[in-house]
């Protein structure tokens, strides 16, 4: 018979995306059989980050202290403020260094199936820091998911009336792609969003 406590590892651990029983009981004794230590790092490092990790007053990432460094940073656009479903997306508009802006993070998407809709997300925390007076652009970087779609015709219905110019990142061919190998929807995308070529 599996001790109670266990067996409350191992469920602690299905929480986490793409873990399941096997997996999480895997985990389990391999923690407590071999890296003890392991076991002990990883629960003083969640306990820690669940103490101190809060999100941004301002664009609602997760951050130590109020306000993060990048909203803090004199160095960024101000006007520019780009609208990611979570922060590992934000992080990898950030790896591009093509965007100098600032962020907000939804935290999720709009998902009627799973109960999530605009008051779930604090979609009013965004309208308000969108009409700060400041911000003049609206960028929405959500997925182009059905769920991440309809998250940005949502906020672009909220934020037209106020007169902020929304626009949406591109979708199409990837860079380094070929063509025999893009879907034939991310084609037909690309072609509908073709621009001049400049000499």
């Amino acid at each position: 018979m599996t001790p109670s406590s266990l067996e409350a590892l191992i469920e602690a651990l299905r929480c986490l995306p793409g873990v399941g029983p096997k997996s999480a009981q895997r985990m389990a004794y391999h923690l407590l059989q071999r890296d003890r230590k392991g076991a002990q790092r990883l629960g003083d490092a969640l306990l820690h980050a669940l103490q101190s990790i809060r999100h941004c007053q301002r664009c609602n990432t997760f951050t130590e202290s109020d306000i993060c460094e990048r909203c803090a940073s004199p160095k960024r656009d101000q006007k520019q403020l780009c609208v990611v479903e979570t922060p590992v997306d934000m992080n990898m508009m950030e790896q591009t260094h093509a965007y100098q802006g600032l962020y907000y993070v939804l935290m999720g998407r709009i998902s009627p199936l799973d109960g999530i809709g605009p008051r779930e997300l604090g979609l009013d925390r965004l309208l308000a820091r969108a009409l700060d007076g400041v911000v003049e652009e609206v960028i929405l970087a959500t997925n182009y998911t059905n769920e991440g779609e309809a998250t940005g015709h949502y906020i672009t219905a909220m934020l037209k009336p106020h007169g902020i110019n929304v626009t949406r990142i591109a979708r199409g061919v990837p860079v380094g792609g070929e063509l025999e190998y893009v879907d034939s929807g991310t084609l037909a995308q690309a072609l509908r969003e073709r621009r001049l070529c400049s000499p």
